[in-house]
């Protein structure tokens, strides 16, 4: 069914994927938790932009903020804190880049 011999081609979505295989006996089931907005949890409102020790939690060893998808902060406290990351870059209290 997934292979035709001639005809119209099949549609990428439509292509059998390797996501969709058994898993392997002899290894263990990785769990991923999911992630939860730290700011929700803690119900913090407003990011502070003098907070250097929360703000740099947030901050990759290169400088660069670190994305949503890895941090597990939801869209708007991602805003506020890279808002808040930048205010604090602007005024010295974080680096824009590492040291070298």
């Amino acid at each position: 069914m997934a292979e035709q011999k001639g005809g119209r081609p099949i549609a990428a979505n439509q292509r059998p994927t390797g996501g969709d295989k058994a898993v392997a006996v002899g290894k263990k089931q990785y769990f991923r938790r999911k992630k939860v907005c730290r700011f929700c949890v803690e119900k913090i409102d407003d990011i502070n932009y003098k907070d250097v020790r929360l703000l740099s939690s947030f901050i990759a060893e290169r400088g660069k903020i670190v994305p949503r998808r890895i941090s597990g902060v939801c869209a708007p406290h991602q805003r506020r804190l890279t808002d808040a990351i930048f205010k604090a870059r602007n005024i010295a209290l974080l680096p824009f880049a590492a040291a070298m």
